[in-house]
C-alpha cells in the first residue's frame, strides 16, 4: 500500500512517523464528485486539506502532546475512481477503508462530496456493529433521491438508512432539508438537533452534553464542513446561513470525551476550496488533527509527550 511522502502527506511528516508499517492512524482521500448540485469543486477538497495541513503545528497544548509522533499518521495515496461512480465508487473506497481497519489502522476519510460517506460509514458498521453516527451537517441528507440519482450528496444519509439502525443516527446543526425528509426523520426516530432549536436554547445551554447523551459507546462521525457557518466556512458547495463556529463544536468533543464515549473513526467532506482564500482549508485541516487528539484522547490518562521537538524541519508561515 502506496503512502505519501514528507512533501505531500498529511503534517508534512517524516517517514519515520507516517509508514503504514508503523502508524496507528491512516488517511484515506476520495476525490470523488459526480453529483455536486450547486458549487462544485469538492474533489480538490482532500489534497487541499493535506496541503494546508502543512502549516498546523504539532503540538495540542489541551492535550500536552504531539500525537503525530506519538502515534504516527501514514497518509494514503488518493483514490483513484476512473470512470467509477455511484456502488462502483462506493465499493472502492469501502474496500480500502476496511483493509486498513482490519491492519488495526484508526482511518480518517477525506472526500470529495457527501455521497462518499456512506463507504466508510458500512466498512466501519460490519467491524462495530454497535456504532452510533454523529453527523454533523447543514442538511440531512434523507431524500431518497436527488436530480434523477439516488446516490447524491444529498441522499447519502438515506443510503445509511438502509442498512444502519436509524435510532442510532444523531444530526447536528441541520438547518436546510424539505419536508418529506423531516417525515422521515420523525418516522425513523432519527435524533435530529436543529439549529433553530439549539439557537433559541430548547435543548438547554449545554447543548453539547444533549447531543453526547443520545450516542453508544462507540462513535463514528461524517462530518460536512457545511455544518460550520460560512461566514468561517465559505468554500463549500451549499453554505447555509445560521451555521456553527469552530470552538463550539469542539464542545462537543469534549463532550463525548467527559462522558468516556469511543470516536472509532470518522470522514469530513464537502471542502470546495477557493484560489486566493486558504483560511477554510487550514481550519479544516486544524478540524481533522483536532479530531484525531480526541479519538486518541483518555480520560483516565493524560498523554505524555514524545520528547520530538516541535522545530521539526518543516514548513512555516512564521
Amino acid at each position: 500500500m502506496k503512502v505519501l511522502g514528507a512533501k505531500e502527506n498529511f503534517l508534512a511528516i517524516d517517514k519515520e512517523h507516517s509508514s503504514i508499517d508503523t502508524a496507528a492512524i491512516a488517511i484515506v482521500s476520495a476525490p470523488y464528485e459526480h453529483t455536486v448540485s450547486y458549487g462544485g469543486g469538492t474533489l480538490r477538497g482532500p489534497k487541499a486539506i493535506v496541503d494546508a495541513s502543512a502549516y498546523v503545528e504539532f503540538y495540542d497544548d489541551e492535550f500536552d502532546r504531539e500525537l503525530c509522533f506519538d502515534k504516527g499518521i501514514a497518509t494514503i495515496r488518493p483514490l483513484s475512481f476512473k470512470k467509477a461512480v455511484d456502488a462502483d465508487a462506493l465499493k472502492i473506497i469501502e474496500d480500502q477503508v476496511g483493509t486498513l481497519i482490519d491492519m488495526g489502522k484508526f482511518t480518517v476519510t477525506l472526500g470529495g462530496e457527501h455521497t462518499i460517506s456512506t463507504a466508510p460509514i458500512a466498512a466501519h458498521f460490519k467491524r462495530y456493529p454497535a456504532m452510533s453516527i454523529l453527523h454533523f451537517d447543514a442538511h440531512s441528507d434523507l431524500r431518497e433521491s436527488y436530480e434523477g440519482s439516488k446516490y447524491s450528496h444529498a441522499s447519502f444519509m438515506a443510503r445509511v438508512a438502509e442498512f444502519f439502525p436509524t435510532e442510532r443516527i444523531t444530526q447536528v446543526g441541520i438547518r436546510a432539508q424539505c419536508k418529506e425528509e423531516a417525515e422521515f426523520i420523525r418516522e425513523k426516530g432519527i435524533k435530529t438537533f436543529y439549529a433553530s432549536a439549539i439557537r433559541r436554547g430548547l435543548h438547554g445551554a449545554n447543548w453539547q452534553e444533549s447531543v453526547v447523551s443520545t450516542l453508544g459507546n462507540e462513535v463514528y462521525v461524517t462530518f460536512d464542513v457545511d455544518y460550520f457557518d460560512p461566514a468561517i466556512m465559505p468554500a463549500t458547495g451549499t453554505p447555509e446561513p445560521d451555521g456553527f463556529l469552530y470552538s463550539e463544536t469542539l464542545d462537543v468533543f469534549r463532550a463525548l470525551n467527559k462522558a468516556g464515549k469511543r470516536i472509532v473513526g470518522f470522514d469530513i467532506v464537502e471542502l470546495a476550496p477557493m484560489k486566493h482564500f486558504p483560511h477554510p482549508d487550514l481550519t479544516t485541516a486544524r478540524l481533522l488533527y483536532k479530531m484525531l487528539n480526541f479519538a486518541f484522547a483518555s480520560p483516565a490518562k493524560k498523554a505524555g509527550r514524545s520528547g520530538r521537538s516541535s522545530n521539526a524541519k518543516r514548513k512555516t508561515n512564521a
